[in-house]
C-alpha cells in the first residue's frame, strides 16, 4: 500500500524499511489456502518487506491523519466558496476524461453561466488539462511524479490557482463545481480523503464485471459508479446486472448509473445527480483499517 511505502509523504521507503529492520521485524508471512498465497489476512491487510504489521499501521494512521487535516481545511474552504467538489477515481482508460468533457459541455447548456473547474491528477504530461481547457473549463493540472493519487494538500494548492477560489468570482457564482480527476488506479486513492463531497469511481465495460470484488476499498468508499462505455456492451464480455451486485456486496447504499460519454446515454441522469440540491456534502470518511476489515469480510 502506497501510504507505507512512502509516497505519500515525500518519506524515503529505504530509510522506513531500514528502521523495522534494525529492530529484527520482517514481513508477515503468507497464508496458505488451495494454492493461493494471500498477503493482506493479518491486521494491517498487507505485507510489505523488513516491516512489521504495527509498524505499518503506525505509519498509515500517522499519515492518513495529516493527511485528513488538509482535506478538512479543503472541505470548509469549498463550503465558505458555495463549491461542490467531486472526486472521480477509477482504472486508467475508463474513460474519466472523456466524460468530463461532455459533462461541461452538457452543463453550459442545462445550466449557463453555471461554473465549473477542473483539476487533473496524473503522474506525467498535461494531456487531459490540455484537453478540458478546450472546453473552455479551467483547468489545473497536477503531476504526482511517482506518485499514484491526489493528496489533500495537493488539491488544496491547486484550488488556489483556480478563480473558483477568489472571492470576486465566488460573489458572480451562486455555487459551482469541482472536479478532481484523479490518478487512473483503483487502490491507493480510496483511502485518500481530499475534501471532497463524494467519490465517484467510473468503471467501463471494457474492464471486467468483478472489479468491485477485486479492488473492494474503491467501491466501498465511493458514493456513486458510472459503468462507462455502455455503448460497447454488444462487443464485450460484460454483464451489468451482475457488476452491480458486486458493488452493492461491498457498499450496499452505492448509487449506479449506466453512461455512454461518447454517445450520449445516460447523461441526463449524470447531471441530474450533479446538479444541486443533489449532490451534498456526504462524504464518508474512510478513517481506519478496522473499517476496511468490515468491509472486506462482508465480501468474503
Amino acid at each position: 500500500m502506497c501510504v507505507v511505502c512512502g509516497c505519500g509523504t515525500g518519506a524515503d521507503p529505504e530509510t522506513v524499511h531500514a528502521d523495522d529492520e534494525e529492530a529484527g521485524t520482517s514481513h508477515v508471512a503468507p497464508t496458505s489456502l488451495n494454492g493461493e498465497l494471500h498477503y493482506g489476512a493479518g491486521v494491517a491487510r498487507l505485507s510489505v518487506p523488513g516491516m512489521s504489521e504495527a509498524r505499518a499501521i503506525r505509519i498509515e494512521t500517522d499519515v492518513l491523519d495529516e493527511n485528513r487535516r488538509h482535506a478538512n481545511r479543503n472541505r470548509a474552504h469549498f463550503a465558505s466558496h458555495r463549491v461542490t467538489a467531486l472526486n472521480l477515481v477509477s482504472s486508467p482508460g475508463s474513460g474519466k476524461t472523456t466524460l468530463l468533457c461532455a459533462s461541461i459541455e452538457a452543463l453550459k447548456i442545462r445550466r449557463p453561466g453555471f461554473a465549473v473547474a477542473v483539476i487533473e491528477g496524473d503522474q506525467q504530461t498535461s494531456v487531459d488539462a490540455e484537453r478540458i481547457r478546450a472546453t473552455g473549463a479551467p483547468a489545473i493540472q497536477v503531476n504526482t511524479g511517482r506518485g499514484c493519487h491526489l493528496d489533500a494538500q495537493m488539491v488544496g494548492e491547486a484550488f488556489a490557482h483556480l478563480d473558483l477560489h477568489t472571492a470576486a468570482h465566488h460573489a458572480r457564482h451562486a455555487g459551482a463545481m469541482l472536479f478532481i480527476e484523479n490518478v487512473g488506479n483503483l487502490v491507493c486513492p480510496a483511502l485518500w480523503d481530499l475534501g471532497e463531497a463524494a467519490k465517484v469511481v467510473v468503471l467501463s465495460v471494457t474492464e471486467g464485471d468483478d472489479k468491485p470484488l477485486k479492488y473492494p476499498d474503491m467501491f466501498a468508499a465511493a458514493t456513486l459508479m458510472i459503468i462507462n462505455k455502455i455503448d460497447l456492451l454488444p462487443y464485450v464480455s460484460f454483464d451489468v446486472t451482475r457488476c452491480i451486485e458486486y458493488a452493492r456486496q461491498v457498499n450496499p447504499s452505492i448509487d449506479v448509473l449506466r453512461v455512454s460519454a461518447t454517445r450520449g446515454d445516460g447523461m441526463d441522469d449524470w447531471l441530474g445527480w450533479l446538479l444541486p440540491p443533489r449532490v451534498e456534502p456526504r462524504f464518508r470518511t474512510w478513517k481506519a483499517s478496522s473499517q476496511r476489515r468490515t468491509v472486506l469480510q462482508r465480501v468474503r
